[in-house]
């Protein structure tokens, strides 16, 4: 993990077509702004983590062997 000190009004590039800037900090919290390509997905952690596992739920199905008799019969 990379660990840098911004101040606000500051940012880092990541790849050369991402930048995070420090919008503000207040009561212990930093505002990010981010500007990104919009084929590039941003997600806080734990929306991200949600989606994931919402994602595999979906990968592992649902069917038992009453429903995959049904898929063939259509």
């Amino acid at each position: 993990m990379l660990i840098l000190t911004r101040k606000k009004d500051e940012s880092i590039v990541i790849d050369g077509n991402i930048e995070v800037k420090i919008i503000g900090i207040e009561e212990n919290k930093v505002k990010l702004g981010i500007s990104a390509p919009k084929n590039i997905e941003i997600h806080r952690k734990e929306i991200y983590l949600q989606i994931q596992e919402e994602n595999k739920q979906a990968a592992l199905g649902k069917l038992d062997l009453k429903d995959l008799g049904q898929l063939f019969k259509k």
